[in-house]
């Protein structure tokens, strides 16, 4: 029966099992961890059986890859004095690696995982060109490959410091790292475009 026209569409019953699936994975690897959460564990969680997980999203990696949701939360660089965005943005970083585990857990699956690599390039497209587009402007390839060199560098430095820790980085302090690495970010960000100066 179609429901009259001024009432909304009524949710499909996939569509509420789905996301009761994704509320679950988020809280599961949120709490435990991408390696230690089991399907078995969400499912319970979403109060389902562990089939229907696998029947909505295939496999493990498949679900963390659509279940992981990270914000950058970019700060308004075109309001920060330009000499400081390489200080600010490494800074802004570490911050966001240390409170919130997702990004390492995303990061651990990517090295192996297409689906998590797939998410974790999306991340970084759609929230980081943005944020350079409103500072410097530019043709869309420059933009992308400022924004690809920075989240080269931050990503390395993240696999680096908290997923396979090397002792020199992991043990730097935090002073340390900011001033190592805020001056190729800032090279990075506000310098001449390479693709431009090709």
């Amino acid at each position: 029966m179609t429901p009259p026209a001024d009432e909304p569409p009524r949710p499909r019953r996939s569509d509420a099992t789905r996301a009761a699936i994704l509320r679950a994975a988020r809280e599961r690897f949120g709490a435990d961890g991408y390696e230690r959460a089991t399907i078995r564990a969400i499912a319970a969680e979403a109060r389902i059986d562990p089939s229907m997980v696998m029947r909505y999203f295939g496999s493990k990696e498949s679900l963390f890859a659509a279940a992981a949701v990270f914000d950058l939360r970019l700060p308004e660089l075109a309001s920060l004095p330009r000499a400081r965005i390489g200080e600010v943005l490494v800074a802004h970083f570490l911050d966001r690696w240390e409170e919130d585990e997702t990004m390492a857990a995303l990061l651990r699956a990517a090295v192996t995982q297409p689906a998590a690599a797939d998410r974790l390039r999306d991340i970084f497209t759609d929230q980081l060109v943005p944020a350079l587009r409103t500072l410097v402007g530019g043709a869309p390839e420059d933009l992308a490959a400022r924004a690809g060199m920075v989240a080269a560098q931050m990503l390395g430095l993240a696999l680096t410091r908290y997923v396979l820790p090397l002792p020199a980085v992991a043990g730097m302090s935090r002073e340390a790292i900011v001033r190592c690495v805020a001056p190729t970010i800032q090279r990075y960000v506000m310098g001449r475009p390479e693709r431009a100066a090709g």
